[in-house]
């Protein structure tokens, strides 16, 4: 099968241009001018052609207090797909006791449903006289990247001896860690003080995670992994003040990268204020910050000091988020994302000139597949995998639960206008998205990392 993508321009993280690109099977056979004989062909005249998306930061079917998260693997590939997103790069995370390989084979079976290529990172929730045999098990299994909370130390937040061993272990073998940094201690003091007071509702939530909580775990950690000479990749950046760390880090040539979310890009901490249907779902952590925290991301992602966009896509119902109506501690944490993020990039990024298309192009596809280690995704080249978006600029439309594709009756988009959206979308060579459509059921597998 041998597919010709013509018209459009190819826009990559180095690079525009017009030219042919040429699918056979599941791969990029050829960009330029070819005389294959094509069973298909697709008039990209007006389109931007781009490597299909990569999350590297969703949540499917993640097991809480109040339930699952409301997308499994299937419903939410779908809705990543929707959105251009072609590669998901989920978690692992064990209970108290269990081995992380073991955590890994039964998070595998959970994800045999995606639609999508993925992978994971797994999260070590406690240290034992066996996680380093584990963490080795792991890499020989194909998993590269380690993920530490820094946060949530009554669940899966590791103390700082724990966390310095497993910084030493992943450095010693070649790995990264990615981190979750807040200091859960004192954002558990704080919570409990609000909650003393009486003040319950949502509106306690950002109040209780203060910017310095996030800024200082940030130059914690980052002093940490410099100790022991281990890469590191932080998540969901919300603050100027962690930029700061993250920045003069970058600067003395130690290996930190940074990811940021769509949210604390387009939304502010000014919704938490209203009645709980409408603010619950932004409980989220970090939560949302001030406009200047959202403009110095803005700049740090023009300077690549911020290389990647994931979506931190962790969504729930209203009923769900009603577990803590009398107790915004009991509020489970997350917000959908993953179909929003490339339109909402393009849109608030792109188009008002704080990014450029090929940066887009690298911080939600390109960079992901460097760091984390996907050799065959992230760019258009010949030999890589077919994961193609083939994006329509020239179309607007309003974010709404009534039209999104995530399985969540909440969307902290709503009412947002974005342009340009996937006219079509590729996985592995075949035509999975139609101008909102989706025409095919790819089969996702797990990819191995070395």
């Amino acid at each position: 099968m041998i597919t010709r993508i013509t018209g459009g321009k190819i826009v990559t993280a180095s690079s525009e241009i017009y030219a042919d690109l040429w699918i056979k099977d599941e791969q990029i056979l050829k960009i330029g001018e070819a005389d294959f004989i094509a069973d298909m062909v697709i008039d990209a005249t007006g389109k931007y052609i781009m490597p299909g998306g990569i999350d590297p930061h969703v949540h499917m079917h993640l097991p809480t207090p109040a339930g699952f998260s409301s997308d499994d693997f299937r419903s939410g590939s779908i809705a990543g797909l929707h959105g251009g997103t072609t590669t998901l790069i989920d978690f692992v995370t064990p209970e108290h006791g269990q081995s992380l390989i073991d955590a890994l084979d039964k998070r595998k079976n959970e994800a045999v449903n995606s639609l999508v290529d993925y992978t994971f990172h797994v999260s070590p929730i406690e240290w034992t006289e066996n996680t380093a045999s584990e963490i080795e098990a792991c890499m020989k299994a194909g998993i590269t990247s380690f993920k530490v909370y820094m946060a949530y130390k009554k669940a899966v937040g590791l103390e700082d001896d724990a966390l310095y061993n497993v910084l030493k272990t992943v450095g010693e073998l070649g790995g990264m860690v990615t981190v979750h940094a807040e200091m859960g201690d004192e954002i558990d003091l704080l919570r409990d003080e609000f909650a003393a007071k009486g003040i319950l509702s949502p509106t306690a939530h950002p109040q209780t995670r203060p910017n310095y909580t996030e800024g200082d775990a940030v130059k914690k950690v980052i002093e940490m992994a410099a100790e022991n000479n281990c890469p590191l990749y932080i998540v969901h950046v919300s603050t100027a003040e962690a930029m700061s760390h993250i920045q003069l880090a970058q600067k003395n040539g130690q290996k930190v990268w940074a990811e940021t979310c769509p949210h604390y890009l387009v939304l502010d901490d000014s919704v938490y204020e209203g009645e709980f249907a409408d603010t619950a779902k932004y409980v989220l952590s970090p939560p949302l910050r001030k406009h200047k925290d959202s403009e110095a991301l803005w700049q740090s992602l023009k300077s690549e000091s911020v290389q990647t966009v994931g979506t931190d896509h962790c969504p729930f119902t209203l009923e769900q988020k009603r577990a803590g109506e009398h107790d915004f501690r009991k509020i489970p944490n997350g917000a959908g994302g993953v179909e929003h993020r490339i339109a909402l990039l393009y849109t608030y990024g792109v188009l008002e000139g704080k990014i450029t298309l090929s940066q887009m192009v690298n911080m939600m596809a390109t960079a992901p597949a460097k760091i984390f280690g996907l050799d065959k995704k992230g760019d258009l080249r010949e030999g890589l995998d077919a994961d193609i978006l083939i994006w329509d600029p020239n179309t607007e439309q309003e974010i709404s639960v009534a039209t999104h594709h995530q399985n969540t009756d909440l969307n902290i988009y709503e009412g947002i206008n974005t342009k340009g959206a996937t006219a079509h979308v590729f996985v592995k060579g075949q035509e999975v998205i139609r101008y909102g459509e989706l025409i095919e059921k790819p089969k996702g597998e797990f990819i191995e990392r070395y």
